[in-house]
């Protein structure tokens, strides 16, 4: 199971390579990058502190600050007052960074049906419901390890 599980480890990075590349082509179609789309994306449903969105996304916080700060620049992004934390303003998509994210969208929904031609729907379901499964597996498992070790490191064995 471990070499198995090892395996797929490198089948995910692999893939998740090729859909990152591809996601770039579909931004960059548009006149985004990816890590923009992304921060648009996260942001498109309710504003957020740049720290949340950077947690939504998994990355860090500085990177997220320069991508909101260049949104902002560029007029796709807005800051806002935050009721909840005076020193922590609301990242919100303004009317232009709507109609970015819309057509990006527009264009990946596109992308989608191609990339997954001949792929059937519950193959497609019991694929992301084993890697939902992986992922909180690997949490648990990295929470325990830090755990153990009291120094929040990832544990290797």
């Amino acid at each position: 199971m471990a070499e198995e599980l090892a395996l797929l480890v490198a089948d995910v990075f692999e893939a998740a390579g090729a859909l990152r590349r591809a996601g770039e082509a579909l931004a960059a179609a548009e006149g985004q990058t990816q890590a923009r789309w992304q921060l648009m994306s996260a942001v498109s449903e309710e504003s957020l502190p740049v720290a949340r969105a950077a947690r939504r996304l998994g990355v860090a916080r500085q990177g997220v600050q320069r991508i909101a700060n260049e949104l902002v620049r560029d007029g796709l992004a807005e800051f806002r007052e935050n009721p909840d934390h005076r020193t922590s303003p609301l990242l919100a998509l303004t009317a232009s960074g709507r109609r970015s994210l819309v057509a990006i969208t527009v264009r990946a929904e596109g992308a989608h049906r191609k990339m997954g031609e001949g792929l059937p729907d519950t193959d497609l379901a019991a694929v992301r419901e084993l890697l939902r499964r992986l992922t909180r597996q690997a949490d648990a498992w990295t929470e325990s390890a830090a755990a153990r070790t009291g120094s929040g490191r990832k544990e290797t064995a």
